[in-house]
C-alpha cells in the first residue's frame, strides 16, 4: 500500500496540471474565511436558521471551495500560458492587424464564459421581472468587451497613452449617466466590476503581455498594463447605451 501511495505521488508531482495548485488552496481558503466567519456569527446573533439549512450552507461552501480551487488552477496553468503565445505568435507575425478583430473576437468569448456575467445577467433579469432581458444584456455586455479589447490591441500597435482612452471614457459615461435611468446606470457600474473577473483578466491579460514582449519598442510593464481598465470601462458605456435605447424606445412607443 505505501508503494502505491509513493507511486502515486510521484505521477502527480510530475503533471504540470497540479504545480502551484498549493498556493491556489492556500489563496481560496483565505478567501472564503471571511465570508463563513461572518455568517457564523450572523447565525449566531440573530438568523438562527435551522440546522439543516446550515448544515446545506456548508456543503455549498465546500463545493464552493473545491470549485474555485479547480477553476483557478485551470486558469492558471491553462489559459495564461495559452494566451501568452498567442500574443507572441500573432505580435510576432507580419498582419499585426489581426490582433485588432482577434481581440474582439476573444473578449466576445472570454465575457460569455465568465461566471460573474452570468450570476449578473440572472440577477437583473429575476429583479427587473424580464425587463431586461439575460440575453440582451449578455450581449450588450460581449460587444462592449469586445471592443474594448480591440482598442487596447490598437493601442498596443500604436502607442497610445492610456489616460487618453480612460479620461475620456469615464467622462462620456459621466454624460450618459444623466440621460439614463436609475436602472441602468446602476447595472452599469456593476457590470464594469463583474467583466473584470478571472477569464478575462488572466486570458487577455496574457495575450497582452505576449504581445507587449515581442513587438520592437513596447514596454510590457508600459504599454501592456492598462487593458483592464478599459474592459472594466466598457461595459458601464455599453450598459448605458443600452439604458439610451431603451428610454428612445419608451418615447417614441408612447
Amino acid at each position: 500500500m505505501s508503494d502505491f501511495l509513493s507511486y502515486s505521488k510521484s505521477i502527480l508531482s510530475e503533471l504540470s496540471v497540479f504545480n502551484g495548485i498549493t498556493h491556489v488552496i492556500v489563496e481560496v481558503f483565505f478567501a472564503l474565511v471571511p465570508l463563513i466567519l461572518f455568517f457564523l456569527i450572523s447565525q449566531i446573533v440573530f438568523l438562527r436558521l435551522p440546522w439543516r439549512k446550515v448544515y446545506n450552507i456548508i456543503k455549498g461552501v465546500f463545493l464552493a471551495f473545491i470549485g474555485l480551487t479547480l477553476f483557478l488552477q485551470g486558469v492558471h496553468v491553462g489559459f495564461e500560458p495559452a494566451g501568452k503565445m498567442m500574443g507572441e505568435v500573432l505580435g510576432a507575425g507580419s498582419y499585426r492587424w489581426l490582433l485588432i478583430p482577434v481581440g474582439f473576437l476573444l473578449g466576445f468569448v472570454a465575457t460569455v464564459a465568465e461566471p460573474a456575467i452570468r450570476i449578473l445577467n440572472h440577477e437583473v433579469d429575476k429583479v427587473s421581472g424580464g425587463y431586461i432581458p439575460k440575453k440582451v444584456l449578455l450581449y450588450t455586455l460581449c460587444i462592449g468587451v469586445g471592443l474594448s479589447i480591440a482598442l487596447a490591441m490598437l493601442r498596443l500597435l500604436i502607442g497610445i497613452p492610456i489616460v487618453w482612452l480612460v479620461m475620456p471614457g469615464y467622462l462620456i459615461a459621466i454624460v450618459m449617466m444623466y440621460f439614463t435611468s436609475e436602472t441602468f446606470t446602476s447595472v452599469a457600474f456593476d457590470a464594469g466590476g463583474v467583466a473584470t473577473g478571472p477569464m478575462t483578466v488572466t486570458f487577455i491579460m496574457a495575450i497582452a503581455l505576449g504581445v507587449g514582449e515581442v513587438i520592437p519598442g513596447r514596454d510590457p510593464m508600459i504599454d501592456s498594463f492598462g487593458m483592464i481598465a478599459l474592459v472594466a470601462l466598457a461595459p458601464i458605456i455599453s450598459v448605458l447605451t443600452l439604458g439610451l435605447l431603451y428610454s428612445w424606445k419608451e418615447r417614441r412607443d408612447d
